[in-house]
C-alpha cells in the first residue's frame, strides 16, 4: 500500500484547486468538465505514484474533492489560479517533467470538454503554459 506524505498530499489538492480555476474560468463548471477530470484522475492520475490520503484512498481524488468543494462554494477562478501559480513556485521539485505534461493534458481536456475551448479558458490556459515552461 501506498504512503501518506503530506506535501504530496497538498500537491494533490492544489491541482483540484487549478483544475477547478480552468473549468470555472468563465464563471460556469459544467458537467462535461468535471466528468473529463473524472476520467483523467481515474485513467492517469492515479497510475502516477502510490500516495495515501490518510483514509488510505488513493491521493489523486483529493484533486476530486477540492473541485467540487471549490465548485460548492463557487469561488473565484483567478484567486484559484494565483493561488496555484504562488504554490508552484514555492515548491518546484514537485512538478517533474511527467507531472507537468499530465497537468496540461488534464488543463486541455477540461477547457475543450464542452464546446471547444472559451476566451476565458485560452486566457487561463496560456498562464498555465508560461507557469509550467518556467
Amino acid at each position: 500500500m501506498g504512503t501518506v506524505d503530506k506535501p504530496q498530499l497538498l500537491f494533490y489538492q492544489k491541482m483540484g484547486e487549478l483544475f477547478y480555476a480552468i473549468a470555472a474560468a468563465d464563471k460556469v463548471v459544467r458537467k462535461e468538465e468535471y466528468n473529463a477530470l473524472k476520467n483523467i484522475v481515474a485513467e492517469q492520475w492515479k497510475n502516477l505514484d502510490d500516495y495515501e490520503d490518510p483514509f488510505h484512498t488513493d491521493a489523486a481524488y483529493q484533486i476530486e474533492v477540492v473541485f467540487d468543494w471549490f465548485d460548492y462554494e463557487q469561488l473565484d477562478a483567478k484567486d484559484c489560479f494565483e493561488s496555484f501559480a504562488d504554490y508552484k513556485k514555492e515548491h518546484p521539485k514537485l512538478f517533474t517533467k511527467e507531472r507537468k505534461d499530465l497537468i496540461w493534458k488534464t488543463a486541455n481536456a477540461i477547457a475543450s470538454a464542452f464546446a471547444g475551448k472559451n476566451k476565458s479558458e485560452v486566457i487561463m490556459l496560456a498562464k498555465l503554459k508560461m507557469l509550467l515552461d518556467k
